[in-house]
């Protein structure tokens, strides 16, 4: 099994760093094919600042290797004033969450990057850093960079450090709709927040996988996977932390959107696709980002008819994008979910004090 490398940009608001961010996270750290470099933070969810704590909180109690740092990143859009979900996570980002230590503990504070000086390494710096000594002038290997929030940090990266696009593998998101929004009539939240980083991510000269919330949508923690999360053998990690996120995940996406039979799983697709890409099916098109709608700006614009001429790159003139369809996969995204969270049980520092 090919080891791939990663780095994640998260905005911890519900179970994966916020809910489902915390379990994109959780799997990071426990795939046995995934070397997770480094994590940065930013705005979306909750606050920049509530996200890079709980990132860091996540981080430690999902027993991440203790060079896995956290960076610090934007703490606003590109352009647009910016947009918090209290609504869907909570006010801090992680709503309902019991079981992690608290922001200001010792192994938490000793989770953030810093600086001899003590001040925090910024997210395009870490992220350039990490994937520099990776690809070592190419005679190292390439990193997919996976984000499961809005993609400013990732813009700014692109921006900064055209040289180092060569050692980005891939892009890989989760955000957009085909036809679809979440936070408006047409537009998903992560692209919402910051649709004109996320024109830059897909105009770049670098492969992008897209994982819309048609396909996220379908990943539901139904009442059989959420009672498996609640096994014996697995009493603190598993009830008392993850339960506990997904259970006010599930409230909150019961009562805002009427999702009956359990919460679904955004984020953690993204690190599920870079583990396993053969279990899901992709298509490849062009695709663009409404900028200036006054009703669907942030919507993700599909060119399934090919209207659009395009090349064969990836970047401003090509097909730039592969579309997750969907696929068998779910059933087996959540063996390797659960698979993660029994490995992870094992080894969490929260499990210090089970009783």
């Amino acid at each position: 099994m090919t080891l791939k490398y990663v780095w994640l940009d998260v905005d911890p608001r519900n179970a994966s760093q916020g809910h489902d961010d915390a379990t994109a996270l959780m799997m990071a750290c426990q795939l046995e094919n995934i070397k997770l470099l480094g994590v940065s933070s930013v705005h979306g969810n909750a606050s920049a600042d509530c996200t890079a704590k709980n990132t860091a909180r996540c981080l430690h109690a999902f027993a991440a290797s203790s060079d896995v740092l956290v960076y610090r990143g934007a703490s606003k859009p590109l352009l647009r004033p910016t947009k918090h979900d209290p609504e869907i996570h909570g006010e801090d980002g992680l709503g309902g969450v019991v079981g992690l230590p608290s922001a200001d503990s010792p192994e938490v504070q000793a989770r953030f990057a810093r600086n001899d000086d003590g001040s925090f390494i910024h997210a395009i710096e870490g992220m350039a850093t990490s994937i520099k000594d990776v690809w070592h002038n190419g005679t190292g290997r390439q990193v997919s960079v996976v984000s499961s929030g809005p993609m400013t940090n990732i813009a700014l990266f692109i921006s900064v450090y055209p040289d180092l696009l060569e050692a980005v593998e891939q892009f890989v998101f989760m955000g957009g709709g085909v036809g679809l929004g979440n936070r408006s009539a047409v537009a998903e939240f992560n692209i919402m927040c910051d649709p004109e980083a996320a024109q830059i991510v897909l105009d770049a000269p670098v492969k992008t996988v897209m994982i819309p919330i048609n396909v996220t949508h379908t990943a539901i923690v139904t009442p059989v996977i959420h009672s498996r999360l609640r096994s014996p053998h697995l009493p603190l990690l598993e009830w008392r932390t993850l339960s506990s996120l997904i259970s006010f995940f599930a409230g909150t996406y019961k009562s805002t959107f009427g999702f009956d039979q359990g919460p679904p799983l955004h984020d953690a697709l993204t690190i599920a696709y870079v583990s396993h890409p053969e279990l899901f099916q992709v298509q490849r098109y062009r695709v663009d980002v409404e900028l200036h709608g006054k009703h669907t700006a942030g919507e993700t614009v599909i060119d399934i008819w090919n209207y659009r001429i395009c090349d064969d790159s990836w970047g401003s003139t090509g097909k730039n994008c592969l579309v997750v369809q969907g696929g068998s996969g779910v059933a087996q995204f959540f063996e390797l979910l659960l698979d993660c969270v029994s490995r992870c049980d094992g080894v969490s520092p929260l499990n210090v004090h089970r009783i």
